[in-house]
């Protein structure tokens, strides 16, 4: 009897090892965390300014007269971006006179003349309607709060022939417009080159809408 409690227990014991074998080989060490990454859209967001133009101050414009205008764009948001102002400079059919006094033949023309900043770059130049078009890249990227150089500082009416445009008022808007710098100007080298191809992305996203570009 002894020896068959014995084996009972051999037994007993070694079902209970098997068991805790068998449970081990279905246990594991585990653990978890959790990674909450939060994101903030960006906001590209500019601001058109011409601190001389003084519109009451140009109601009576003479030929050859030199006018104060000076568009620039500040960056409020938060993303760099590029940045382009546009132009419209009206034409009308007129004659005009050389320094000389020599009466010129009869012409469309633009009738305000500027010079450019050499940090802004010409893209486009488009005749719409009464006016000729001009588009103008910055030539860097433009970070927050930062702004850029005035595109031009003066304007100059040009040296019509009196009697043709008496008491007209003569419309030149300034637009602006800005794109995110980052995944938009693809493989280009330069920043004006960049610019450009990030416009066309401009131009094809704005078709149709209030911030499309003058068509």
């Amino acid at each position: 009897m002894i020896k068959n409690k014995k084996m009972v227990k051999g037994i007993a014991l070694a079902a209970m090892l098997a068991a805790l074998a068998a449970g081990g080989t279905a246990a594991y060490l585990t653990d978890f965390e959790t990674a909450t990454n939060s994101f903030t859209v960006g906001k590209v967001d500019i601001e058109l300014d011409e601190p001389n133009w003084k519109p009451d101050d140009n109601t009576k414009i003479v030929p050859t007269q030199v006018i104060k205008k000076d568009p620039f764009i500040k960056n409020r948001g938060i993303n760099e971006a590029f940045v382009y102002l546009e132009v419209s400079v009206p034409v009308r059919n007129v004659i005009t006179a050389a320094q000389d006094g020599t009466r010129n033949a009869l012409a469309k023309t633009e009738l305000f003349s500027y010079t450019k900043n050499k940090e802004w770059t010409q893209l486009e130049r488009k005749a719409i309607g009464q006016n000729m078009v001009y588009t103008y890249a910055y030539n860097h990227i433009l970070k927050p709060g930062e702004k850029t150089t005035t595109l031009f500082s003066t304007v100059t009416f040009a040296n019509i022939i009196e009697g043709q445009l008496d008491t007209q008022q003569l419309d030149m808007p300034v637009r602006a417009y800005a794109i995110q710098s980052t995944n938009t100007g693809e493989d280009k080298t330069t920043i004006p080159e960049q610019a450009a191809a990030a416009y066309q992305k401009y131009v094809n996203q704005n078709k149709g809408l209030s911030g499309g570009v003058t068509k």
